[in-house]
């Protein structure tokens, strides 16, 4: 294992030591740095610290950079849906239903598994559970997501992610009528304290913007497009139901009665970025699965 050590400047004084650390290793996302600190893999004058540590001019920061543990995760001949590959990155068009990587009561048949039979180079900086895994979509909801082959295009596309320059644009069916053609929603989410399974909107939660606008309207539903300006947990779900308009299907934040959509009528419809080797930029755009389909054609039937 290698160890590497660092003094803090005057113009890092009372600067996060989480932040200090992204500053000296441009090529390591925070969240990869953070894992680090909380493993006790980094001192602050010999001793642990937290990320949120404000450092003083002159502390010794050493760290040592973990070697990458072997991925015991185990790959599936699962079929997949790719939009588009190259040596640096995949497009997949997740199916709903599918989990994307494995966690607590869902090992097998997620999207990671599939990769790893795909593909042996994913990135590993998101750890053994979530190779190649720079964003997340819901196991119901469908749709486009991007996959990093190596560390290289996995730092450059969380970049962009954390930099809102990656474009993200969904397709929902929500109860009730909005009479307006578009709005945006700025209201923070975090945890819910009431049922810590849930999100919803907190005072002290992570700030959060969705912006919307109507593709058909119906008179006790709407076809709603947003684009994510964010990218928390659940983000659109929780949004839509807090301005009194929730996902047709949603088994967690939606209305007792409703249509049967198989989970959340919600569908990742377009994603566009910057390939951060060839800076060529990308879009890409794929159409709602028939479940979608066939829930907007029952609605057009009632009226």
């Amino acid at each position: 294992m290698t160890y590497f050590k660092h003094n803090v400047t005057e113009e890092q004084n009372k600067t996060r030591l989480d932040k200090v650390l992204a500053e000296i290793n441009p090529e390591r996302s925070r969240s990869q740095i953070q894992t680090w600190i909380s493993k006790n893999h980094v001192l602050v004058n010999g001793e642990p610290a937290k990320a949120n540590h404000k450092c003083q001019t002159g502390d010794e920061i050493t760290w040592s950079i973990p070697e990458v543990e072997p991925l015991d995760i185990k790959a599936e001949d699962i079929p997949l849906s790719i939009v588009y590959e190259d040596s640096d990155l995949l497009v997949v068009n997740k199916p709903k239903g599918m989990v994307v990587h494995p966690s607590a009561g869902h090992q097998n048949g997620t999207l990671v598994n599939a990769l790893l039979y795909h593909c042996k180079d994913l990135s590993g900086i998101n750890g053994v559970e979530r190779p190649g895994i720079v964003h997340r979509i819901d196991k119901d909801t469908s749709g486009l997501l991007v996959v990093a082959k190596n560390d290289h295009t996995h730092v450059h596309l969380s970049e962009q992610l954390s930099n809102k320059e990656i474009k993200r644009k969904y397709e929902a069916i929500v109860h009730g009528e909005i009479t307006h053609e578009t709005g945006m929603i700025d209201a923070p989410i975090g945890r819910d304290p009431k049922d810590r399974q849930k999100m919803g909107i907190v005072d002290n939660g992570k700030p959060a913007i969705t912006h919307f606008k109507v593709l058909k309207h119906f008179p006790d539903f709407t076809h709603v497009e947003c684009q994510l300006e964010t990218g928390r947990t659940h983000q659109i779900r929780v949004h839509m139901r807090y301005i009194g308009f929730p996902l047709v299907g949603d088994p967690k934040y939606g209305q007792r009665k409703t249509l049967d959509a198989d989970g959340q009528a919600l569908h990742a419809k377009s994603l566009a970025f910057v390939h951060p080797r060839t800076e060529e930029w990308l879009e890409f755009e794929i159409d709602a699965p028939v479940v979608f389909q066939e829930v907007l054609e029952t609605i057009r039937k009632m009226y």
